[in-house]
């Protein structure tokens, strides 16, 4: 990981992922996407690590792709940069730990699907987001997949052939943000988050994220029957084991994870 496009530190269950490139407005190049992507995933490795946070240095939280890698090109380097990219943005999906984003200033174009990608996010009251790529002549489309997965298709529709910017009040009634607090508030309010999350069984989330991004995707049906399967297999776990006695004991579960 490259120290100096992407910070990390570990401390009480949360791994907290800093984008350190602020001259840049924190834009997602494949160097800084690749580092994201290599820092999740050691994250996720790490037993200690229960919940994984996504912020930013500079006033922006990420201005989107590095334009300069997308003119000028051969396409083979085109498909390069957003297979990074789709790389990224599965990798949040897939990795145990929940993922927050903490997002301050703009969240633009890649940057705002890397803030829906991810599975919770707070945001501050300054915080705006968009997908302004109609503005330059290439649409937003990956950004679109994440961005039309968190909030209703007519809202994303509007997001992605207007460009326009919408606030974070805007974001969080139409479901991109889960949490819009004051600056001076977002750190402290997404780590007691990340926290309340970590007091769980590592095991039982791994088992619940997984599982909600399987049946999201279904017919309800089908849904109903592949969530009683796991709700058997959780129950199988030996920490819903401990969690249910201790519940009729009345006392604090001890978690194996």
């Amino acid at each position: 990981m490259n120290e100096l496009i992407v910070l990390s530190d570990v401390s009480d269950g949360t791994a907290v992922l800093t984008l350190n490139n602020p001259a840049r407005r924190n834009a997602l190049s494949a160097e800084l996407m690749v580092a994201l992507t290599h820092a999740i995933e050691s994250a996720s490795e790490n037993p200690g690590v229960r919940v994984i946070v996504i912020r930013a240095n500079g006033p922006v939280f990420s201005a989107g792709h590095d334009l300069r890698e997308l003119v000028g090109h051969e396409q083979t380097e085109y498909e390069a940069v957003f297979e990074i990219c789709t790389e990224l943005m599965t990798v949040i999906r897939t990795v145990d730990q929940p993922v927050i984003a903490e997002v301050h200033g703009l969240a633009t174009a890649a940057g705002c699907q890397l803030v829906a990608a991810c599975d919770l996010s707070v945001a501050s009251e300054d915080a705006k987001f968009a997908t302004p790529g109609v503005n330059i002549g290439l649409f937003c489309t990956t950004p679109g997949v994440a961005v039309s997965r968190a909030v209703p298709r007519k809202k994303a529709m509007e997001m992605l052939l207007t460009g326009e910017p919408i606030s974070a009040g805007e974001a969080e009634r139409a479901g991109l943000v889960n949490r819009v607090v004051p600056a001076e508030e977002l750190e402290v309010t997404t780590r007691a988050l990340a926290e309340r999350i970590a007091s769980s069984s590592g095991e039982t989330i791994k088992l619940g994220k997984d599982a909600f991004y399987r049946q999201i995707e279904m017919d309800t049906d089908a849904a109903y029957r592949f969530g009683q399967s796991k709700m058997v297999e959780n129950l199988g776990k030996v920490d819903a084991k401990e969690g249910i006695q201790a519940f009729l004991d009345k006392r604090k579960p001890k978690w194996s994870t």
